[in-house]
């Protein structure tokens, strides 16, 4: 009798958890009861919740990135820009030097030939007095000995 009440209760225990049959020292053979727990999911939530912050965290270290390289792009162009503005100043002063230079070389051998031309004109009326007078002097010579 005893195992026909047991075989009509095994499906309302299968219900309601599981049975277990156990060897023991003591008992030929005793029957367990196991109700079953319910454990969510938590370790994949868990999981899910670390992957996500590891993916923020790498986004945010590659925007970090991202922005500091464009930060030292930004630096190296301003850079290059202020270079370059600097050297377009530094021609434009060079060239107003070479301007200023040429012009005062121009005066320069203006004045010099204008003394050059002086210098020869003046020489060139001195000889030609000289000659004049020599050419005088000559024709008296010649003129007194005839």
């Amino acid at each position: 009798m005893a195992s026909l009440a047991l075989t009509a209760s095994l499906p309302k225990i299968r219900q309601s958890g599981s049975l277990f049959v156990r060897n023991n020292s003591r008992t030929s053979r005793a029957f367990l009861h196991c109700t079953p727990t319910y454990c969510q999911a938590s370790g994949k939530d868990k999981g899910s919740d670390a992957m996500e912050k590891g993916a923020d965290a790498a986004k945010q270290g590659a925007d970090a990135a991202k922005q500091t390289g464009q930060d030292i792009k930004d630096k190296a162009a301003s850079a290059a820009e202020d270079m370059t503005q600097k050297t377009k100043e530094v021609a434009g002063k060079v060239s107003e030097t070479v301007q200023d230079m040429t012009e005062k070389a121009k005066q320069t051998v203006q004045g010099a030939w204008g003394t050059v031309k002086e210098t020869v004109a003046g020489k060139a009326e001195d000889a030609k007095d000289c000659v004049k007078d020599n050419a005088e002097a000559v024709k008296r010579d010649m003129d007194s000995k005839n």
